[in-house]
């Protein structure tokens, strides 16, 4: 797997849905994970994210741990090789991860 995307999530539902909906198309042409640690919410946001069948790993916390934490505690399960961690309510643009594989793959050969 080549990226896994982190997003740590706490109250946040209404910009959740357009961030992960972003990092969908952009993972399109890439093998990667999105994983959501939710941080103990109390607005339904993983119940939401269930409703939406995302293909995404959804840890759900029953206490908020923190934002370190979280990230932390959602890397350790991370199988790319490479680690995105992303805000909520960030939209990324769809090239971004071919953008950064191509120069990647550039500078190293």
């Amino acid at each position: 797997m080549k990226v896994s995307v982190i997003i740590v999530s706490y109250n946040c539902k209404a910009f959740l849905d357009y961030c992960i909906q972003s990092v969908i198309e952009a993972l399109k042409d890439i093998n990667g994970e999105i994983i959501i640690f939710d941080n103990s919410s109390n607005d339904g946001t993983s119940k939401y994210l269930k409703s939406k069948k995302y293909n995404l790993k959804l840890i759900e916390s029953k206490v908020n741990l923190g934002f370190s934490k979280a990230n932390n505690k959602a890397a350790k399960l991370a199988k790319g090789e490479y680690l995105f961690f992303l805000n909520p309510d960030t939209i990324i643009p769809e090239d971004i991860f071919n953008n950064f594989f191509k120069n990647i793959s550039k500078n190293q050969g």
